[in-house]
This record gives C-alpha cells, structure tokens and sequence, in this order.
C-alpha cells in the first residue's frame, strides 16, 4: 500500500507548518503570561498578539476574543442566562438550539433543560425560518444558537437572515462558526452575531484551543472557570501559551490563502461526487440541492453499513468518517440525518468525505478507484461493503 490519503478534515486538520514553527518557539519561551516580569510579558505579548489574529480572521476586535481549550468551552461559556448587551441587567430566559448542532450546544450549556427548545430543520438540513419566528414569540429574552455550517452535511445555513429574524425579537445570537473559516467567508459582523465559536485545530492549528468572539458591548456575567482571573476574568487558568501561538499562525496563514485554496476543494469536491454518482446513481448525496461547505460530502449506498464502509477504506488506505457522531470510536446514530427525516436505514450507511488544502486531484481519483471496487464486489456478491 502506498502513502495513506486523509480524507478526514472536518474531524481535524493537518497542522500548518506555520503553526507548528510559531508553536515551537513558544515553548521556549519561559514566563507565565501573569508575571509581570520580563518573561511573563514576554508570553503575554505572543498571546495579545494572537488575540489580533484570530480576531482579524473574523472582522473582529482583539478585546473581544476569549481564549479556550477548545471550542466545546467556548460553546458552553457563551451558553449562559448571565449574558447581556449593554444595559441589559436581566438574564436570558430561554434558549433555542437547531436540531443538526454540535452536542455541546444541543445540550443546552448552562441552561436548565426546561429552558432549551429545538428549532427543526427541512430535509435539505436547513433551519425552519417559519419555525424560528414562531419560536421567538414565545420567549421575552431569548438566546439563539444556529451552527454557520454543519460538521456532517456541510450544509451552510442563512445565518445573516437567522440574525435578522433573532434580533427583530430582541435575543441574542451565538453561531458555533467551528467549520467556515478557510472553506466560506466568516465575517462577525457580516453574519450579524452577538457570539462566535472558533477552533484552532479545524483551520491547521492545534488540538486543545479555542475563542469565543464577542460583539463588543456583550457582557458574560458568570464565567464558565473562575480563579486566577485570566481572559479578563472570563477564563481562568494559566493559558496555553503554545497552543495559541498555534492558533494565530494557522489563522494569519489562512486569511491568506483561504480563497485560492476553497476554490480548489470545491472543484475536487464535485469531481468526487460526479465520480460517486457515475460509478453508482444510486448513491444518495446530502444536502446536495442547497449551499455546503466546498470541501465536504456526505453519501450513503442504500444496503451499506457505515462502519463497514470505513473499515473497508482504511485497508485501503483511506480514511473517511461516518457521517454519525463518534463516541469512543463507536459509530452511534446521527442526529443530525434523522433530524432531516432520513429513513435510519440509509442514515446507518452515512460516510462523511472531508477534503482540505492539500488535497490533490490524484487523491481524489484514488479514492474513485476504491470505491468502485468496493461497490462493485456489494453488487457482485450481494453482501455489504468488503476490502
């Protein structure tokens, strides 16, 4: 077997040398950040620093990105009732999630779970405008969190418009963003969010940091991590010093080429899925009637299982994804197929294909070849997906 072909990006992303080389010199790099001797300023600087690049991959001020561990934490620290816009001095009082979100929203953050109510989606994967309307009338202060684009489909959703409908009400809107930057434009203000979730290793960074980006009069009363009054007391905890620098490098190498390089996916991307179908009609393609992210497909072959698929590719030296969400490697169902009315049948065979900046088109024709094959041998032996 030759070299391996990741076709995983959406899970995480190859770092960026950039990232690595910045995260390197951070770790020799001796302050605590808090210190305010020459080497603690040293580390605070890099992290300030970062804190502009980040925020400028987004339209954003430097003084409203919070550091994380992750986007999970920036989830659950904008999930709160104690957020609030200027002059506001009254909790959120409830809180509406889509039905396709990441688990870290759909289970509500810090709200009380009698306070959290679903908006459904159309089977394209898109959220009910209607629904949301009808939604918001009964709620005097609501918070509203709608993913920009979904892990699994890649189904980009009418945020700027979701952010019209929110604010008309007079709630609040958070936009878990964890998968645009680098694939679509993500522009804070553009999109009209109050709140914004990033995450370093989707976008070539590393693994353990996040940001929650805040429009500059929103004010979280009750942080998530109390103690050392770190993050301007958003955030305690000595910070991850090489994990930002990370973040920033992968986030000033992308706001430079992120243009060129999604033109390129979605040109693969459309090879891939024109290969799928010709090879075989009967492959169904989701949420491929409305906008998705250029660098992602998620398919099933009716009679397919989907660990059986992915078990297949990997001997193959490919690595895919279910389109499911993974517990300790487990291929549980998909929440976010059935909430699009998908029959459990076909949303059990759900292969999740994400490309990114390296792909190449030899890849992409690799991948083709593989899974002619193995459809092939399904329809030959009239059995499941085998390597």
């Amino acid at each position: 077997m030759g070299e391996r072909v990741y076709f995983d990006w959406n899970a995480t992303a190859p770092l960026r040398p950039e990232a690595r080389a910045a995260m390197i010199a951070a770790l020799d790099l001796t302050g605590n950040a808090s210190s305010v001797h020459t080497e603690g300023r040293a580390a605070r600087h890099l992290i300030e620093q970062t804190r502009v690049e980040v925020a400028t991959l987004v339209g954003a001020d430097g003084n409203h990105v919070t550091f994380t561990s992750g986007a999970t934490e920036a989830n659950m620290l904008a999930l709160t009732p104690a957020i609030e816009a200027a002059g506001e001095k009254r909790k959120r009082d409830k809180l509406f999630v889509s039905a396709i979100e990441h688990p870290s929203v759909r289970c509500g953050g810090r709200f009380a779970p009698e306070a959290v109510e679903e908006l459904p989606v159309s089977a394209d994967g898109v959220v009910d405008l209607d629904g949301l309307g009808r939604a918001l009338a009964r709620a005097e202060r609501p918070l509203v969190s709608v993913m920009l684009a979904n892990n699994e489909t890649g189904v980009v959703q009418p945020v700027a418009e979701i952010a019209r409908i929110v604010h008309a009400a007079k709630g609040l809107f958070h936009v878990d963003a964890v998968q645009a930057p680098g694939r679509i434009a993500c522009d804070v203000g553009a999109l009209g969010a109050d709140l914004m979730t990033l995450s370093a290793h989707k976008l070539g960074g590393p693994q353990g940091a996040g940001a929650l980006v805040r429009r500059g009069d929103m004010h979280i009363a009750e942080p998530l991590i109390k103690g050392g009054g770190q993050e301007r007391g958003l955030r305690a905890g000595t910070e991850n010093v090489a994990a930002i620098a990370g973040f920033g490098a992968a986030a000033a190498a992308l706001r430079r080429s992120w243009q060129v390089e999604a033109e390129q996916m979605a040109k693969l991307r459309d090879r891939l899925e024109a290969g799928i179908k010709a090879a075989t009609p009967r492959a169904v393609i989701f949420g491929a009637r409305v906008t998705r992210l250029p660098n992602t497909t998620l398919l099933a072959l009716p009679g397919i299982k989907a660990e059986t698929a992915i078990i297949a590719f990997d001997l193959n030296g490919i690595a895919v994804s279910s389109g499911a969400a993974c517990s300790s490697g487990k291929v549980q169902a998909s929440t976010v197929l059935a909430a699009m009315a998908v029959a459990p049948e076909l949303a059990r065979g759900a292969i999740r294909v994400s490309i990114g900046r390296s792909t190449s088109e030899a890849e992409v024709e690799q991948f083709l070849g593989t899974w002619r094959k193995l459809s092939e041998s399904l329809v030959k032996g009239g059995r499941e997906l085998a390597a």
